[in-house]
């Protein structure tokens, strides 16, 4: 890749390293993990930028290699054994737990302003209803945008997101009624 090519690479790229950081968070739900996933995901587009086509939707070609590189990585994960050493455990949470820089957080988004009964019920969804839910409702990606970063035809999105949306209201019935969203039985 020539000098100029990068610099449109870094131009076009690093306005999205929020959002990406952001969706990455919601899909691995660990922010170490997240910044690796989005680090990947900068690797490999840039790797590929040639296979890019100028004046076509950036943001969808890099959230597609987000989400391939997410799918890849866990389904490695699933295969491999889990080791856990349990006695480094306590001082890694500690530390977690006291890290407040505001530099390592994404930029503000619809997720961001949800109640925190809304994201547990988020985080209850099976994975690939919860992925496709964070990238229409959250990220804003079409259908067919969606399809092609999943890599399942348009109307398995559609019943995913269908599904999705389903569990989000049953899982929330009480907390609608609560603040009178929906009628009280």
């Amino acid at each position: 890749m020539n000098r100029a090519d990068q610099q449109i690479f870094e131009k076009i790229a690093f306005e999205h390293v929020d959002r990406l950081f952001g969706t990455a968070l919601k899909l691995t739900r660990n922010s170490a993990e997240a910044e690796d996933l989005v680090q990947e995901t900068f690797t490999r587009a840039f790797q590929h930028f040639d296979q890019f086509e100028q004046g076509t939707n950036f943001k969808a070609w890099i959230f597609r290699i987000l989400v391939n590189t997410y799918i890849n990585g866990y389904r490695r994960k699933e295969r491999a054994p889990v080791l856990v050493d349990f006695t480094e455990m306590e001082p890694v949470y500690e530390e977690a737990a006291q890290e407040t820089s505001f530099l390592n957080q994404p930029a503000e988004s619809l997720y961001d302003l949800l109640d925190d009964e809304v994201k547990q019920a988020l985080e209850r969804l099976p994975e690939e209803y919860r992925m496709v839910l964070l990238l229409a409702s959250v990220e804003g990606f079409s259908y067919e945008e969606i399809a092609k970063m999943v890599g399942c035809p348009i109307g398995t999105v559609m019943s995913r997101l269908f599904r999705a949306r389903a569990l989000m209201r049953k899982s929330l019935v009480e907390y609608a009624r609560e603040r009178g969203l929906r009628e009280k039985k």
